[in-house]
Protein backbone atom coordinates (compact mmCIF):
# COMPACT_ATOMS: atom_id res chain seq x y z
CA UNK A 1 0.00 0.00 0.00
CA UNK A 2 1.34 3.68 -0.74
CA UNK A 3 0.13 6.76 0.67
CA UNK A 4 0.32 9.43 -1.51
CA UNK A 5 -1.56 11.79 0.14
CA UNK A 6 -3.26 13.48 -2.89
CA UNK A 7 -5.86 15.45 -1.24
CA UNK A 8 -3.11 17.66 0.56
CA UNK A 9 -3.60 21.08 0.37
CA UNK A 10 -6.85 20.67 -1.28
CA UNK A 11 -9.18 22.10 1.54
CA UNK A 12 -7.28 25.38 1.33
CA UNK A 13 -6.34 25.93 -2.19
CA UNK A 14 -8.87 24.20 -4.19
CA UNK A 15 -6.14 22.77 -6.59
CA UNK A 16 -4.18 19.67 -6.51
CA UNK A 17 -0.54 19.86 -5.47
CA UNK A 18 2.08 19.66 -7.81
CA UNK A 19 4.09 16.73 -5.78
CA UNK A 20 0.97 14.87 -4.58
CA UNK A 21 -0.38 14.35 -8.31
CA UNK A 22 3.29 13.61 -9.06
CA UNK A 23 3.52 10.64 -6.06
CA UNK A 24 0.20 9.77 -7.35
CA UNK A 25 0.23 9.35 -11.24
CA UNK A 26 3.66 7.42 -10.42
CA UNK A 27 1.77 4.61 -7.79
CA UNK A 28 -1.36 4.35 -9.85
CA UNK A 29 1.15 3.72 -13.15
CA UNK A 30 3.35 1.23 -10.77
CA UNK A 31 -0.12 -0.68 -10.16
CA UNK A 32 -1.67 -0.38 -13.09
CA UNK A 33 1.60 -1.95 -14.79
CA UNK A 34 1.46 -4.61 -11.76
CA UNK A 35 -2.20 -5.27 -13.13
CA UNK A 36 -1.50 -6.03 -16.41
CA UNK A 37 1.32 -8.10 -15.55
CA UNK A 38 -0.85 -10.35 -13.94
CA UNK A 39 -3.13 -10.48 -16.53
CA UNK A 40 -5.90 -8.38 -15.62
CA UNK A 41 -8.16 -6.78 -18.48
CA UNK A 42 -9.83 -4.27 -17.97
CA UNK A 43 -7.91 -2.50 -15.36
CA UNK A 44 -9.93 0.65 -13.85
CA UNK A 45 -8.76 3.49 -11.79
CA UNK A 46 -11.13 5.51 -10.12
CA UNK A 47 -10.62 8.86 -8.26
CA UNK A 48 -12.31 10.55 -4.54
CA UNK A 49 -12.91 12.94 -2.82
CA UNK A 50 -9.57 14.98 -3.37
CA UNK A 51 -10.14 14.82 -7.24
CA UNK A 52 -13.45 15.43 -6.97
CA UNK A 53 -13.41 18.43 -4.74
CA UNK A 54 -10.14 19.95 -6.89
CA UNK A 55 -10.70 22.51 -9.82
CA UNK A 56 -8.08 21.29 -11.63
CA UNK A 57 -9.27 17.63 -11.75
CA UNK A 58 -8.93 17.47 -15.22
CA UNK A 59 -5.49 17.74 -14.79
CA UNK A 60 -5.44 14.29 -12.73
CA UNK A 61 -7.14 12.80 -15.48
CA UNK A 62 -5.12 13.60 -17.83
CA UNK A 63 -2.24 12.78 -16.11
CA UNK A 64 -3.07 9.06 -15.26
CA UNK A 65 -4.61 8.92 -18.96
CA UNK A 66 -1.19 10.09 -20.24
CA UNK A 67 1.08 7.58 -18.14
CA UNK A 68 -1.52 4.33 -18.11
CA UNK A 69 -3.62 4.48 -20.94
CA UNK A 70 -6.52 4.16 -18.27
CA UNK A 71 -9.13 6.94 -18.26
CA UNK A 72 -10.08 7.62 -14.31
CA UNK A 73 -13.42 7.37 -12.93
CA UNK A 74 -14.05 10.60 -10.85
CA UNK A 75 -16.84 9.07 -8.70
CA UNK A 76 -19.33 11.12 -6.90
CA UNK A 77 -19.57 11.19 -3.25
CA UNK A 78 -22.83 9.11 -3.18
CA UNK A 79 -21.28 6.57 -5.91
CA UNK A 80 -18.00 6.39 -4.03
CA UNK A 81 -20.48 5.39 -0.38
CA UNK A 82 -22.26 2.13 -2.48
CA UNK A 83 -19.01 1.02 -3.65
CA UNK A 84 -17.53 0.88 -0.96
CA UNK A 85 -20.71 -0.81 0.99
CA UNK A 86 -20.65 -3.19 -1.93
CA UNK A 87 -17.02 -4.04 -1.42
CA UNK A 88 -17.68 -4.14 2.78
CA UNK A 89 -20.39 -6.34 3.54
CA UNK A 90 -19.33 -9.11 0.63
CA UNK A 91 -16.05 -8.72 2.80
CA UNK A 92 -16.84 -8.93 6.14
CA UNK A 93 -19.17 -11.00 8.37
CA UNK A 94 -21.70 -8.62 9.65
CA UNK A 95 -24.73 -8.60 11.47
CA UNK A 96 -27.46 -6.97 9.23
CA UNK A 97 -28.86 -4.35 8.48
CA UNK A 98 -25.63 -2.77 8.98
CA UNK A 99 -23.84 0.99 8.64
CA UNK A 100 -20.60 1.19 6.87
CA UNK A 101 -18.51 3.83 8.09
CA UNK A 102 -15.17 4.81 5.36
CA UNK A 103 -13.17 7.60 6.08
CA UNK A 104 -11.35 8.65 3.95
CA UNK A 105 -8.62 11.74 3.62
CA UNK A 106 -10.88 14.24 2.11
CA UNK A 107 -14.09 12.68 2.66
CA UNK A 108 -16.68 10.14 5.08
CA UNK A 109 -18.73 8.38 3.82
CA UNK A 110 -21.65 6.49 6.05
CA UNK A 111 -23.80 4.11 3.86
CA UNK A 112 -27.09 1.79 5.40
CA UNK A 113 -28.45 -0.98 4.53
CA UNK A 114 -28.56 -4.53 4.05
CA UNK A 115 -27.38 -6.45 1.23
CA UNK A 116 -27.63 -3.17 -0.99
CA UNK A 117 -27.04 0.57 -0.12
CA UNK A 118 -30.69 1.48 1.31
CA UNK A 119 -28.84 5.22 2.32
CA UNK A 120 -25.86 6.84 1.87
CA UNK A 121 -24.29 10.28 3.04
CA UNK A 122 -20.79 11.72 2.08
CA UNK A 123 -19.62 14.19 4.08
CA UNK A 124 -16.49 16.55 3.16
CA UNK A 125 -14.52 15.71 6.28
CA UNK A 126 -11.51 13.15 6.43
CA UNK A 127 -8.59 12.19 8.10
CA UNK A 128 -6.34 14.69 6.02
CA UNK A 129 -8.59 17.54 5.62
CA UNK A 130 -9.59 17.40 9.52
CA UNK A 131 -6.08 17.49 10.04
CA UNK A 132 -5.41 20.69 8.32
CA UNK A 133 -8.59 22.21 9.38
CA UNK A 134 -7.76 21.74 13.43
CA UNK A 135 -4.30 19.48 14.02
CA UNK A 136 -0.99 21.88 13.07
CA UNK A 137 1.73 20.73 15.73
CA UNK A 138 3.34 17.76 16.53
CA UNK A 139 1.46 16.96 18.53
CA UNK A 140 -0.89 19.35 18.81
CA UNK A 141 -2.33 21.40 21.40
CA UNK A 142 -4.76 19.59 23.48
CA UNK A 143 -7.03 22.68 22.29
CA UNK A 144 -7.10 21.60 19.02
CA UNK A 145 -7.38 18.14 19.37
CA UNK A 146 -10.92 19.38 20.83
CA UNK A 147 -11.05 21.66 18.01
CA UNK A 148 -11.16 18.59 16.35
CA UNK A 149 -13.78 16.47 17.99
CA UNK A 150 -15.54 19.73 17.47
CA UNK A 151 -15.59 19.57 13.88
CA UNK A 152 -16.31 15.85 13.54
CA UNK A 153 -19.34 16.23 15.79
CA UNK A 154 -20.58 19.11 13.63
CA UNK A 155 -20.01 17.13 10.40
CA UNK A 156 -21.47 13.87 11.79
CA UNK A 157 -24.59 15.61 12.66
CA UNK A 158 -24.99 16.59 9.47
CA UNK A 159 -24.03 13.49 8.00
CA UNK A 160 -26.82 11.76 10.44
CA UNK A 161 -29.32 14.08 9.61
CA UNK A 162 -29.01 13.45 5.68
CA UNK A 163 -29.11 10.11 6.09
CA UNK A 164 -32.23 10.01 8.56
CA UNK A 165 -34.20 12.25 6.56
CA UNK A 166 -33.15 9.98 3.27
CA UNK A 167 -34.19 7.02 4.88
CA UNK A 168 -35.91 6.87 8.50
CA UNK A 169 -35.28 4.44 10.41
CA UNK A 170 -33.06 3.21 8.57
CA UNK A 171 -29.83 3.86 11.01
CA UNK A 172 -32.19 3.05 14.49
CA UNK A 173 -32.84 -0.89 12.89
CA UNK A 174 -28.72 -1.12 12.43
CA UNK A 175 -27.49 -4.10 14.32
CA UNK A 176 -23.45 -3.69 13.04
CA UNK A 177 -21.26 -0.72 11.97
CA UNK A 178 -18.22 -1.59 9.86
CA UNK A 179 -15.14 0.50 9.64
CA UNK A 180 -13.25 0.16 6.13
CA UNK A 181 -10.03 1.67 4.54
CA UNK A 182 -6.76 2.91 6.38
CA UNK A 183 -7.90 4.93 9.68
CA UNK A 184 -9.77 1.78 10.95
CA UNK A 185 -7.34 -0.98 9.68
CA UNK A 186 -4.49 0.79 11.03
CA UNK A 187 -5.98 1.63 14.18
CA UNK A 188 -6.94 -2.16 14.24
CA UNK A 189 -3.31 -3.16 13.81
CA UNK A 190 -1.97 -1.19 16.86
CA UNK A 191 -5.16 -2.80 18.80
CA UNK A 192 -3.87 -5.60 18.09
CA UNK A 193 -0.57 -5.23 18.92
CA UNK A 194 0.97 -6.05 15.08
CA UNK A 195 4.49 -5.24 14.68
CA UNK A 196 4.15 -5.07 10.90
CA UNK A 197 0.52 -4.65 8.76
CA UNK A 198 -1.14 -7.85 8.49
CA UNK A 199 -4.23 -7.64 6.23
CA UNK A 200 -5.47 -11.24 7.20
CA UNK A 201 -5.13 -10.49 11.03
CA UNK A 202 -6.76 -7.63 10.67
CA UNK A 203 -9.66 -8.42 8.76
CA UNK A 204 -12.44 -9.00 11.07
CA UNK A 205 -11.17 -7.39 14.03
CA UNK A 206 -14.07 -6.16 16.43
CA UNK A 207 -12.57 -2.88 17.85
CA UNK A 208 -14.11 -1.95 20.87
CA UNK A 209 -15.11 1.95 20.96
CA UNK A 210 -12.87 2.25 24.48
CA UNK A 211 -10.08 1.31 22.37
CA UNK A 212 -10.59 3.96 20.28
CA UNK A 213 -10.81 6.57 22.35
CA UNK A 214 -7.33 5.01 24.06
CA UNK A 215 -5.48 4.97 21.01
CA UNK A 216 -6.94 8.91 19.68
CA UNK A 217 -5.62 10.36 23.33
CA UNK A 218 -2.23 8.54 22.71
CA UNK A 219 -1.71 9.75 19.32
CA UNK A 220 -2.77 13.02 20.85
CA UNK A 221 0.63 13.48 22.57
CA UNK A 222 2.57 11.36 20.38
CA UNK A 223 5.35 12.93 17.94
CA UNK A 224 4.43 11.74 14.34
CA UNK A 225 8.22 9.97 14.65
CA UNK A 226 6.74 7.93 16.90
CA UNK A 227 3.59 6.94 15.65
CA UNK A 228 5.46 5.90 12.33
CA UNK A 229 7.48 3.54 14.50
CA UNK A 230 4.63 2.56 16.75
CA UNK A 231 4.99 -1.26 17.24
CA UNK A 232 7.64 -1.76 15.22
CA UNK A 233 9.93 -4.88 15.85
CA UNK A 234 13.11 -4.54 16.88
CA UNK A 235 15.32 -3.30 14.22
CA UNK A 236 12.57 -2.39 12.24
CA UNK A 237 12.06 1.20 10.99
CA UNK A 238 8.08 0.90 11.11
CA UNK A 239 5.47 -0.79 12.51
CA UNK A 240 1.76 -1.37 11.17
CA UNK A 241 1.19 2.29 10.35
CA UNK A 242 2.46 3.15 6.80
CA UNK A 243 4.45 5.59 5.44
CA UNK A 244 2.46 8.83 5.12
CA UNK A 245 -0.28 7.76 7.50
CA UNK A 246 1.68 8.71 10.85
CA UNK A 247 0.27 12.78 10.77
CA UNK A 248 -3.34 12.06 10.09
CA UNK A 249 -4.20 8.89 12.25
CA UNK A 250 -5.00 11.03 15.11
CA UNK A 251 -7.54 12.57 12.72
CA UNK A 252 -8.76 9.51 11.46
CA UNK A 253 -9.07 8.45 15.05
CA UNK A 254 -10.96 11.24 16.33
CA UNK A 255 -13.91 11.21 13.26
CA UNK A 256 -13.87 7.46 14.30
CA UNK A 257 -14.03 7.89 18.00
CA UNK A 258 -16.81 10.76 17.67
CA UNK A 259 -19.19 8.37 15.25
CA UNK A 260 -19.27 5.70 17.34
CA UNK A 261 -20.49 7.24 20.01
CA UNK A 262 -22.52 9.27 17.96
CA UNK A 263 -23.89 6.02 16.63
CA UNK A 264 -24.01 3.91 19.94
CA UNK A 265 -22.41 1.10 19.24
CA UNK A 266 -19.36 0.13 21.29
CA UNK A 267 -17.66 -1.64 19.19
CA UNK A 268 -17.33 -1.61 15.04
CA UNK A 269 -16.49 -4.35 13.17
CA UNK A 270 -12.98 -3.63 10.61
CA UNK A 271 -13.38 -4.83 7.23
CA UNK A 272 -9.72 -5.27 4.63
CA UNK A 273 -12.35 -5.17 1.62
CA UNK A 274 -14.15 -1.89 0.29
CA UNK A 275 -13.88 0.40 -1.94
CA UNK A 276 -11.55 -1.76 -4.24
CA UNK A 277 -13.73 -4.60 -3.89
CA UNK A 278 -16.68 -2.94 -4.33
CA UNK A 279 -15.35 -1.69 -7.68
CA UNK A 280 -14.12 -5.11 -8.63
CA UNK A 281 -17.58 -6.39 -8.07
CA UNK A 282 -19.20 -3.69 -10.15
CA UNK A 283 -16.20 -4.44 -12.98
CA UNK A 284 -17.94 -8.31 -12.88
CA UNK A 285 -20.89 -7.15 -12.68
CA UNK A 286 -22.11 -7.87 -9.49
CA UNK A 287 -21.77 -4.39 -7.66
CA UNK A 288 -23.80 -2.48 -6.01
CA UNK A 289 -26.71 -1.13 -7.90
CA UNK A 290 -26.90 2.34 -9.74
CA UNK A 291 -27.21 5.68 -7.87
CA UNK A 292 -30.93 5.93 -8.51
CA UNK A 293 -31.80 2.27 -5.75
CA UNK A 294 -30.20 4.23 -3.00
CA UNK A 295 -31.75 7.16 -1.09
CA UNK A 296 -29.19 9.92 -0.36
Amino acid sequence: MIVTRLGEGVDASGHLADGALERTVEAVAGYVATARAHGADPVRVVATSAVRDAADRDRFVAAVHDATGVHPDVLAGEEEASIAFAGAVQGAQAARPALVLDIGGGSTELIAGHDVPEALVSENLGCVRLTELALPGDPPTAEAVERARGIADEALARALHRLDAAAPGVREHARSIVAVAGTATTLAALHLGLDRYDAHAIHGTTLPAEAVTELAETLAVTPTARIAAWGAAPGAERGPVAAGREDVLLAGAVILERALERLGFAAALVSEADLLDGGCAQLLGFGPPGRGDVRT
